[in-house]
């Protein structure tokens, strides 16, 4: 009898021992993933889920999926707070990036009119374009997207995070420091355009679209001389696509 108890007592310590580890495993892919987001200006929305979702992390006891989307919020929006450290020591604003806020409600009518105008334009476009190279979306990306009302709720606020912060950093601060290095704005404008489809790497050959895209709205934002359009149609397009997969 004392030997079956030491038996089990050894069995438990060792079931213990096993779950340290993963744990620290664990955490140590989630702080990798976190540091390589931070470091890199074109960490993108759904790259933070893919790589959330992939530490296996777990938010406040939330499923993998919640999980990855508070993640993405939180690093968003930390790259937001380095971007405008990197403005201040200029004496520049994220404001001056943006082009402000509305000042009336009429020009953000205006705004949003431009922006599902764009999508009209760009989503058929960048959509054939696809099935023209004959490429798919990396199946994991389906996977992340919401399957519940609360996920859903959650995703509409990482589509608005996703269209502030993407455009922000793409077609604000990086083709600013594209054109000061190269002092030209449409070098400036085809460079983002790549590093926004490098960021996008996961979905393989449709990546070149995803360089297509990042061109429009790069185009689109120096046509307007401000995101805020293309921050308008950045969240509605990302928002659009929960929404189907959610009801779909």
């Amino acid at each position: 009898m004392p030997a079956e108890m030491v038996r089990r007592q050894r069995h438990n310590v060792t079931e213990h021992s096993d779950s340290v580890r993963r744990y620290r495993k664990r955490a140590h892919s989630a702080l990798v993933a976190y540091r390589a987001g931070a470091s890199a200006p074109s960490y993108n929305v759904r790259r933070q889920l893919v790589s959330a979702r992939a530490a296996n992390a777990n938010v406040l006891g939330l499923g993998s999926r919640s999980s990855g989307y508070f993640t993405v919020l939180v690093a968003e929006w930390f790259q937001v707070f380095l971007i405008w450290l990197a403005l201040r020591r200029r004496g520049l604003s994220i404001g001056t990036l943006v082009s402000g806020r509305w000042p009336t409600l009429g020009t953000f009518f205006r705004d949003l009119g431009l922006a599902i105008g764009f999508l009209v334009v760009a989503i058929p476009l960048v959509g054939g374009l696809a099935c023209l190279i004959g490429g798919n979306a990396n199946s994991n990306v389906a996977n992340l997207t919401p399957k519940t009302a609360f996920e859903l709720v959650v995703w509409l606020g990482l589509s608005a995070t996703g269209g502030f912060c993407e455009e922000l950093t793409f077609r604000g601060y990086l083709i600013r420091q594209f054109s000061a290095g190269t002092g030209s704005r449409v070098f400036a404008i085809v460079l983002q355009g790549v590093a926004f489809g490098l960021a996008h790497g996961y979905y393989q050959k449709v990546m070149v679209v995803i360089v297509v895209q990042g061109w429009l709205l790069g185009v689109f934002a120096y046509w307007r001389k401000s995101l805020r359009p293309g921050i308008l149609a950045h969240g509605l397009q990302d928002a659009i696509g929960g929404l189907v997969a959610y009801f779909s």
